[in-house]
């Protein structure tokens, strides 16, 4: 479904602050995977799905999706492949607009726009419906204005944006990491809910081992802007946080030494 071949992007060429963020990446996701994304900062993970979403133009390289370039299409052509959750709760929704009007935005993405703004009774069946999915009582508050809501309950809504009309592939870039630890558990399970009843293919990055141990089919470790592990199927389902510290440590030649995934184990 999601191809990335050879993808190279340098920032800041030829100054001082020249840094090749990725290296050579090639890397397949098939229909119906859920990868998850780990590795120190700077290892390129969340520039690898911005490179995927359109936000950075790779100096070389392509990216295909259902056999089609996308490598030079720019993200708001994009948006009708991809769903994304950010890591700040704020950035996917609109605060100042209801609940139901942002989910409304959200429907309409990638379609053709015209003069008719208002919202269905069968548009509004499909919110509610959708937000009891959640579990949060938001179902009854289409009418509230978003930046009412907790972080937790905004990132839950954003999870619905993002897969209400089901994209190709869903990006979540370390979507749970401005969260308390409880509410980020909540939003995980949500996540992984939503991704398997609507079989969604889905990235997830994370600086957590132990969610990118605990959710989803794949792993993908990455280091210095290159991809050195890519585990699924038996071997990631007996995998432990001990096996793959020492996994990177053979597949790196280096310590893993980033304070603020070694924190979280």
């Amino acid at each position: 479904m999601l191809k990335i071949n050879n993808i190279n992007l340098t920032f800041n060429i030829g100054s001082i602050n020249q840094k090749e963020a990725l290296k050579n990446v090639s890397v397949e996701f098939k229909p119906g995977d859920f990868t998850t994304i780990i590795g120190g900062n700077g290892a390129g993970k969340s520039t690898l799905l911005n490179v995927i979403a359109g936000v950075y133009v790779p100096n070389s390289g392509e990216i295909l999706i259902d056999g089609k370039n996308i490598t030079k299409l720019p993200d708001y052509k994009r948006a009708v492949y991809f769903g994304r959750v950010f890591q700040d709760p704020l950035m996917g929704t609109a605060a100042n607009m209801l609940i139901e009007e942002n989910l409304s935005m959200a429907y309409r993405r990638g379609k053709k726009r015209s003069l008719k703004w208002g919202i269905s009774s069968k548009e509004r069946e499909l919110y509610v419906s959708r937000l009891t999915d959640l579990g949060l009582g938001l179902e009854g508050r289409l009418k509230t204005k978003v930046g009412f809501l907790s972080g937790g309950q905004r990132q839950a809504l954003t999870l619905v944006m993002a897969s209400l009309v089901q994209p190709k592939v869903l990006l979540l870039d370390e979507h749970t990491a401005a969260l308390d630890p409880k509410t980020a558990a909540t939003v995980l399970n949500l996540t992984e809910s939503i991704i398997n009843k609507y079989k969604l293919t889905s990235i997830m990055v994370t600086h957590n081992m132990r969610d990118a141990i605990n959710y989803g089919n794949r792993i993908i470790m990455m280091h210095e802007g290159r991809i050195i592990l890519d585990i699924s199927g038996q071997d990631k389902k007996n995998l432990h946080v001990a096996d793959l510290l020492k996994m990177f440590e053979r597949a790196s030649g280096d310590e893993f030494a980033d304070d603020s995934v070694l924190t979280s184990l």
